[in-house]
């Protein structure tokens, strides 16, 4: 409903703007889109193609352009300290910091039977958070916690820092790096009862913008046991030393 709402909102307004200012509403309406992180999906948004291309090309096609970029804002790339720049970021886009676009890299998940039957809620504290903001390209840096209650079945705990790991390293907003993280986790472990809680500093807002370096985001995702309250709470409790 919302999504026919805002197609509507948006054609109300460009019948009623000239050809000129159309063309400039649009563009800031998509700049406000982004700065309020709207997104009509949790899903990232890649090509079909996106894979079509090898690491090899990818990198020999960004590593051309971020020369351009270099050069573009005048530095000088004939310098030793520089020279080798183009390539050190092309290598860390697609082998490094955006590796979780593809589905390749996916950590493979192995379930093992409940032999103790442990049935109450099991923790994973402090994961370690790095990503990219989709807006800027600039970090993301922070903690998740989470949580699940088994259902029969339980996974490796390095398996939970992984699936945090994967979905992290891609252009993300947090909103979608939460719910992306959840489903994930309640696809592979087969149950709802799962948790998902995000700390994290933006550096575009820290070295930009606003430039308040103080500030941190926090998003949740609960499921399942956990949309109670009395469980939530405990979960809550459980990571309250690290907040």
């Amino acid at each position: 409903m919302f999504i026919l709402w805002f197609i509507k909102y948006i054609n109300r307004k460009i019948m009623t703007s000239n050809r000129t200012a159309k063309g400039k509403y649009l563009k800031d309406l998509v700049m406000e889109i982004g700065d309020n992180h709207f997104s009509a999906s949790d899903a990232t948004p890649v090509r079909n193609d996106a894979f079509v291309m090898s690491e090899e090309e990818k990198m020999d096609k960004i590593e051309d352009h971020f020369r351009q970029i270099m050069d573009i804002i005048g530095l000088d790339l004939e310098d030793d300290s520089l020279n080798g720049t183009p390539r050190r970021v092309a290598k860390m886009f697609v082998t490094e910091i955006f590796s979780g676009l593809n589905p390749e890299n996916k950590p493979a998940t192995t379930l093992f039977k409940n032999n103790y039957n442990y049935r109450q809620m099991l923790v994973e504290r402090d994961i370690k958070v790095h990503s990219t903001c989709e807006h800027h390209f600039l970090p993301i840096y922070g903690k998740a916690h989470v949580a699940y209650i088994p259902n029969g079945k339980v996974v490796g705990l390095s398996k939970l820092n992984r699936i945090v790991e994967y979905y992290s390293k891609r252009p993300q907003v947090q909103e979608r790096l939460t719910i992306q993280i959840a489903n994930e986790l309640k696809t592979m472990l087969e149950t709802e009862d799962v948790a998902v809680y995000i700390d994290a500093k933006h550096m575009c807002v820290q070295s930009r913008g606003v430039q308040h370096e103080g500030s941190s985001t926090v998003t949740t995702q609960y499921g399942g046991k956990f949309l109670n309250e009395n469980t939530r709470n405990e979960f809550l409790q459980a990571i309250s030393g690290s907040l």
